[in-house]
């Protein structure tokens, strides 16, 4: 090697190696052992040394260690007996419940719940909780698990303990076209035991923890919610039988006579309030009509999470062995198997019905609950009531989820590293000798895709030789992988084809990770029979001819959403949502609107929200929009087609329920043409496992976001602004927060210039740039959620949209984020500015409306903080927790059902929530401070110089666009455009100052 090659090589392993010395520094020590030096040079950069491992990965290592499972052992300790029941609210036997023994309220005011048990060896045992819910809420009751003070693995950080649902009742209601409509949803309240269990159900047991011969601490500490704790259970391992052994210790009978069957849409119960009855249209299903849609059918894309479960009540009137069949369509999006623990009398009979298939298929199938020869399984049912239930299950699966998570990890890992090596920078004239520094990357790359293809050949055994698009994915990376291990040392140079890119590795195996532990059916109902026929599972061709002949041509006066106008008693409302929430409107309307107020109302779907343009051009506009983005009445107002709704006297008054700087895009002068319907919150989340373990404070402005930096990037992670989620031109919603801030504004006095160019906007825009080019800050995140979750991007400000995805689609990391306000810029007073945008929905009347005083009752009706309440709750229920409203009533936001210290933060950054004034000419400011941004970050220009350059074109735009809507003629003010403010919103009396 040559002296100057060395020399390079050098250099580069001092970039690679982690900044120690910058640590050392940050805990107030520069002189260190050697020993703790090496220490630290042995950590590997990811956040695997940051938090615990996996629990199968500490069950693969209890294994290799000899640790086995404790046979025949059983004990309990009662409430009055925890080591910290004297702190502890305890209730008596008579507030019990009927529990009959002293019990705890675990709540807040109870956090911590400690007992001591003594176990005869050492050895792997399971914990049982006897638990009553309390509370009428989506948000589940959530703990975790520490023994001996230690959490044993990541998965005892959250336990759940679910409540019990039902329909409020069985006879469906009809809508006004006479479709059936969901009913209300109940939690049923009672005492329960439940098994610590993984709260992702990928594991196919309960969890397992070690406990040492002896003393031992138990502690259950609280997340959320509420609940009476009773007894807490130590018990060996649960061993299910196998089908011999359960029919060995059954006594002898034959097959039953009776041949029960049940429509799977009523008479059940569920441990998820959003698993529902579907409407299904085929002649196949039963009930059908071809006019009417009919709620025929339960689960679904409703019922696809795994450990969701379904529990119908069957009366038995002569025991015997009988079997059990399914009448199902199992229409995963990708085609693989899905599989069902089946369960008798809440427990699994025998182990050859946990985790049993049932296959891709697009049509109703009679599925008998059957062994690999075809062979039915015999369930033996006393006389009397008894209870069959499904259960999604995705554990068949894990073994492929983890393998794919920690290949993912591993590459993210070499990208870090050979972003270090080149600096970041994409030079495709550049060629590099990569394996002169990383010796092992070709091995490691032949590595993942032979783990990949195992994983691929284990799912094809899995789903019974079915290619599914979940096996497609993966061959596909594999291929990837193969081809960039052609020639390896183009890699600098295409990392998009393995960590960054929408097609990437990473990306393909993120999506996967997705997709692999949905486990969606759809039941239409199940029989109870023995060796005799069963209702055939598909209709005839000719009657399926027939129903479908019928319905074309009830399609012709069956009622709908559609746009088709209303008569002129009846208020037209176009709403820009999904049919779900058109009809849930519809029906809260009929309810109570309408009887209330004696003005009808119809609602249509709205097809695309921008042909409100052209409808209001023609005159065929509507009474009232919801549901429509806030920059839309504005484009409307400014062509005089909306009504002001400043006019109406309680107007003012009726204002106060929102944000003030929510109003400020939809405003023109004083006049005011819309009212916010949803309200977006950009806040900050942040992981608290990690920060907790890396001793990280939670950073309050930006000042604190730059000094936690570098411990950050030590560890391979970093933080997260929007600027690197918007691809190619950055929105308002992106760079306007640093400008206000920093005490900037984007517009002159007079509306007609812009004022970016100002000292405080300009130290606003330098600091965002510095943000991605001194602080390395990342330019690109595809998906901030992806990151979040596997800790890259451990820390970061996002919006509303990522709130969802982490509440409904991130269970392993559930009680384990939290959210802050928005970093802001501390002020010489000592507050924090944290101005922020919050664009969401609005509603507005047109000004060719039959009533505007009729509408205007409408508006308050829907945007009321009882309605806005009732159909938040309602919709949540029905169908889930991705389904959130976020309301833009604030008194409405505080009954949300979601967690009251995540609403106490949104509450608190709303109050700085401070949207973009519009002008006829704002969409070319919008679009120059993304320029700028550009110009400043890719290609190294001067801050003062891009923004002097964006100027001039604004102001050319600007005034161009003024004269256009008559408020400048050549060049001269002809009519003034005042900016509102949050100020002169503030200032609405009401009727307040009417008095």
């Amino acid at each position: 090697m040559s002296f100057k090659k060395a020399i390079s090589l050098i250099l580069i392993l001092l970039l690679v190696m982690p900044p120690f010395t910058s640590h050392a520094e940050a805990n107030g020590s520069t002189d260190q052992p050697a020993d703790e030096t090496a220490d630290q040079t042995a950590e590997i950069q990811n956040t695997e040394t940051v938090i615990e491992d996996r629990y199968h990965t500490v069950l693969e290592k209890w294994e290799k260690e000899g640790v086995t499972n404790v046979s025949n052992f059983e004990t309990f300790v009662a409430p009055s007996n925890f080591l910290n029941s004297d702190d502890l609210n305890l209730l008596s036997s008579e507030e019990s419940m009927g529990y009959g023994d002293n019990v705890i309220h675990w709540n807040d005011q109870n956090p911590s719940l400690s007992l001591e048990v003594t176990v005869p060896s050492d050895g792997l045992y399971e914990l049982s909780f006897d638990y009553y819910p309390i509370g009428n809420e989506v948000i589940p009751i959530e703990g975790s698990v520490l023994v001996n003070r230690e959490y044993q693995y990541y998965e005892s950080r959250r336990i759940v303990f679910p409540s019990v649902w039902k329909n409020a009742q069985d006879e469906f209601e009809k809508d006004r076209f006479g479709n059936e409509i969901i009913p209300k949803q109940v939690s049923l309240t009672d005492w329960r035991q439940i098994s610590a269990e993984d709260a992702s159900h990928l594991q196919s047991q309960p969890l397992k923890f070690f406990l040492k011969e002896g003393s031992n601490e138990i502690t259950l500490s609280h997340l959320r919610g509420e609940m009476l704790v009773g007894k807490v259970y130590v018990h060996s391992p649960t061993r299910i039988p196998s089908y011999k052994e359960y029919t060995d210790q059954l006594p002898d009978g034959e097959e039953g006579k009776e041949l029960i069957i049940h429509e799977g849409e009523i008479d059940y119960t569920k441990n998820s309030s959003f698993i529902r009855p579907i409407a299904t249209v085929d002649s196949s299903v039963v009930p059908n009509d071809p006019k009417y849609l009919l709620l025929n059918s339960v689960g679904g894309e409703s019922w696809e999470e795994s450990g969701q479960q379904i529990n119908w009540n069957v009366s038995i009137k002569e025991a015997g062995y009988y079997r059990l069949t399914f009448k199902v369509i199992q229409n995963k999006t990708t085609g693989g198997t899905v599989f069902r623990n089946v369960l008798i009398d809440g427990e699994i009979p025998f182990s050859e019905v946990a985790h049993y298939p049932f296959e891709f298929n697009k049509k109703w199938t009679n599925s008998t609950i059957d062994d690999e020869k075809g062979d039915p399984y015999l369930f033996y049912f006393s006389e009397g009531e008894h209870e069959i239930s499904l259960q999604a299950d995705a554990s068949p699966v894990n073994r492929t989820i983890n393998t794919i998570n920690q290949v993912i990890t591993e590459m993210q890992d070499l990208s870090l590293s050979i972003k270090k090596l080149t600096g970041n920078q994409d030079d495709k004239s550049r060629e590099w000798n990569i394996t002169e520094f990383f010796p092992d990357i070709e091995a490691q790359l032949d590595n993942w895709a032979n783990r990949l293809d195992e994983e691929s050949k284990y799912l094809k055994e899995l789903y019974n030789g079915d290619d599914s698009q979940d096996i497609v994915s993966l061959n596909l990376a594999v291929q990837k992988l193969r081809t960039l291990n052609e020639k390896p040392n183009e890699i600098p140079n295409r990392l998009t084809e393995l960590t960054e890119g929408s097609s990437s590795v990473t990306q393909l195996l993120g999506n996967l990770l997705l997709e692999l532990p949905k486990q969606p059916l759809l039941v239409d109902r199940f029989y109870v029979h023995g060796d005799q026929d069963i209702p055939k599972d598909r209709a005839s061709f000719w009657k399926t001819a027939a129903f479908n002949i019928k319905r074309f041509v009830q399609s012709f006066t069956a009622g709908n959403y559609s746009a088709d106008g209303a008569d002129e008693n009846t208020l037209e409302i176009w709403v820009n949502r999904p049919r779900q929430y058109v009809e849930l409107i519809q029906n809260l309307a009929d309810q109570s609107f309408t009887p209330e107020t004696g003005i009808k109302v119809q609602f249509s779907i709205m097809p695309d929200e921008s042909k409100l343009i052209l409808a209001s051009a023609a005159n065929n506009q509507p009474d009232v929009a919801i549901g429509v983005s806030n920059w839309l009445p504005y484009e409307l107002a400014i062509r005089d087609a909306v009504y002001d709704l400043h006019q109406f006297g309680d107007f003012e008054s009726y204002s106060k329920q929102f944000s003030p700087g929510a109003f400020l895009p939809l405003m023109i002068d004083d006049s005011v043409y819309a009212i916010p319907e949803t309200q977006d919150f950009f806040v900050q989340f942040y992981r608290k496992d990690i920060l907790e373990k890396l001793n990280i404070p939670v950073p309050n402005t930006w000042d604190d976001v730059v000094q936690i930096l570098p411990e950050l990037q030590r560890y391979g992670m970093n933080y997260y602004t929007p600027i690197a989620g918007a691809t190619g031109s950055k929105p308002f919603a992106t760079t306007v927060p640093y400008v206000y801030q920093f005490g900037g504004e984007l517009y002159s006095e007079n509306g007609m210039l812009t004022a970016i160019d100002e000292e405080e906007s300009l130290q606003a825009i330098q600091f965002m740039a510095d943000l991605n080019t001194i602080y390395s800050m990342p330019m690109q995140v595809p998906n901030f959620y992806n990151h979040f979750r596997y800790s890259t991007l451990p820390v970061g400000i996002a919006n509303f949209t990522t709130y969802v995805q982490l509440t409904s689609a991130a269970p392993e990391i559930a009680g384990w984020w939290d959210i802050s306000p928005y970093p802001g810029v501390e002020q010489e007073d000592g507050t924090v500015s944290r101005w922020a945008t919050g664009s969401g929905q609005s509603g507005m009347i047109f000004n060719g409306t039959k009533s505007a005083d009729d509408s205007w009752e409408f508006l308050k009706w829907w945007m009321s903080t009882d309605t806005q309440t009732e159909f938040a709750n309602t919709l949540q229920l029905l169908y889930g927790p991705e389904y959130m409203w976020n309301t833009a009533n604030l008194e409405a936001f505080k009954n949300l059902p979601w967690p009251e210290e995540h609403k106490e933060t949104i509450l608190a950054q709303w109050e700085y929530l401070k949207e973009v004034p519009k002008t006829p000419g704002s969409y070319i400011l919008e679009r120059e401070i993304s320029n700028i941004w550009n110009k400043i970050v890719f290609e190294g220009e001067n801050t003062r110089a891009a923004i002097d350059d964006s100027v001039i074109a604004i102001n050319r735009e600007m005034i161009r666009k003024m004269e256009e809507f008559g408020y400048m003629k050549n060049g001269q003010v002809v009519k003034p455009y005042h900016i509102p403010t949050i100020e002169q919103v503030m200032e609405w009396g009401g009727n307040e100052n009417e008095e």
